[in-house]
């Protein structure tokens, strides 16, 4: 067994490999929100992981029980002040979407609770979710006057373009598990975090005994269509940067100070 810890000024992350698993797990004071550290660290880890040939599943989850991951830092989104800035800032979901899409291992997300914003991006590019019956999602993002710009590819190929529009239409409206469930977004939901945990042991121990070859072509073949996304998404982050400096943007965020 190998452990790695990072802690960070303002979040963790944790690496746990075991028997070709590796688990890793990120937190955050403020429901496991995304600094920037924390999204660089996320994405150098992901690829990491997927480059040792000791680690066959890599499974992504956040510590506590009500919120899987609460998207961008508010606290850092407040600080940005130029687009270079905000631009690096944005480009850190781009960074973990793309390492999880560029892992040669499955990417499965363990979720006990809810997912907003950037977050939900993050979540649609893994391979495998399982959840429990507490994790309603949320698009957030035009509430607090920005768009899910940089997440939407993720998103949109995942739940399909309705499924897309019915969350970033809504921003202040959860989705429930189920409606998840039912869009493909989860596949399997579970009514506690025992419960899911204890699935997802049986689940993983089937991944590990998998050909990895196979296991990585399967992935290419899924990922197919999606090779301008390095491209895409960074020019998505330029977007979101642009608006996030907008005087009504600027306003609309005042209320998190």
């Amino acid at each position: 067994m190998i452990d790695q810890s990072y802690t960070i000024e303002h979040g963790s992350l944790h690496t746990k490999v075991q028997e070709g698993i590796a688990y890793l797990t990120f937190s955050h004071p403020k429901s496991n929100s995304l600094t920037q550290e924390l999204l660089r660290r996320l994405a150098k880890e992901i690829q990491s992981l997927s480059e040792d040939m000791a680690v066959k599943v890599i499974v992504l989850a956040s510590e506590g029980k009500k919120a899987f991951c609460s998207g961008a830092a508010l606290h850092e989104v407040l600080k940005l002040n130029e687009l270079e800035s905000a631009s690096l800032f944005f480009k850190g979901f781009v960074n973990v979407i793309l390492a999880i899409r560029h892992s040669t291992k499955p990417v499965v997300a363990a979720v006990q609770g809810k997912t907003v914003g950037g977050g939900l991006g993050i979540l649609s590019a893994c391979d495998v979710v399982y959840a429990t019956e507490s994790a309603s999602i949320r698009l957030s993002e035009l509430s607090i006057g920005i768009a899910p710009f940089v997440i939407e590819p993720a998103v949109s190929r995942k739940l399909g373009i309705s499924g897309f529009e019915q969350l970033s239409w809504a921003p202040t409206r959860w989705k429930n598990a189920y409606w998840c469930l039912d869009k493909g977004l989860y596949h399997r939901v579970f009514d506690n975090i025992e419960e899911m945990n204890q699935a997802l042991n049986h689940y993983l121990q089937d991944l590990v005994s998998y050909n990895p070859k196979a296991m990585e072509l399967q992935k290419k073949i899924i990922w197919q269509n999606t090779d301008n996304w390095e491209e895409l998404l960074s020019q998505r982050a330029v977007l979101t940067a642009q608006t996030v400096l907008s005087e009504f943007c600027k306003k609309s965020l005042e209320r998190f100070r």
